[in-house]
């Protein structure tokens, strides 16, 4: 029989205190990763070249299968490039997304190098986007990925190729003020929790022994 690991420390060591108020872990995770969640508030913080290529690096150094690293991004950060992005992004999320510094959209190939389907792009773009996520979080910045956009006027907009599938959009920045976001949305301006670990294994059937 299997023991249940027991914790050393509190469940909440090291975690933020809005963030303890709202995610009780099962078992102990580190910090960076309870501390790491979505707020819609952006400051009016530029991010710095440095700091926005440290987490666009990490995001390259993401696992990918047979390492084909087939995730790509579109990164807005000029007010041109910003305004290209709006023509594509729903009007109830530029309520806030029109104020993140930094608005990424991650791609990624559907065919390896030697042009067979590439199966796990998608699966490999979502681990470069959560190392992109907790890059962020490690310098002090924010992340919420948005699904809420025009996917066929953003392929227009940013002519993308064919053979390149459109995920999320990231928007990338410091921490606002609640204060600055529509009633609805600043209700919802904390951290979320998520259901039991339990609830998320499956069974595997197993044949009765003879």
């Amino acid at each position: 029989m299997s023991q249940i690991v027991q914790p050393t420390t509190s469940l909440t060591d090291g975690y933020e205190s809005e963030v303890a108020e709202h995610r009780k872990p099962d078992y102990p995770v580190h910090p960076l990763i309870l501390n790491r969640w979505s707020p819609r508030a952006y400051a009016n913080t530029p991010v710095t070249d440095e700091t926005l290529f440290t987490i666009l690096e990490a995001a390259r150094w993401a696992p990918s299968s047979s390492n084909e690293q087939p995730w790509r991004f579109y990164v807005a950060r000029t007010e041109a490039e910003h305004e290209t992005f709006r023509a594509f992004i729903k009007p109830a999320n530029r309520l806030w997304t029109d104020h993140a510094p930094v608005l990424v959209l991650i791609v990624s190939a559907k065919e390896k190098a030697n042009g067979d389907p590439n199966g796990a792009h998608a699966f490999d773009a979502g681990a470069a986007w959560a190392i992109l996520a907790l890059q962020a979080r490690l310098l002090g910045l924010s992340t919420r990925a948005v699904g809420g956009y025009d996917r066929a006027l953003a392929r227009e907009a940013l002519q993308v190729p064919d053979d390149l599938e459109l995920h999320a959009i990231i928007a990338l920045g410091y921490r606002g003020d609640a204060e600055q976001l529509e009633p609805s949305q600043k209700e919802r301006e904390k951290p979320n929790s998520r259901r039991p670990l339990q609830e998320s294994l499956l069974a595997i059937p197993v044949a009765d022994a003879e």
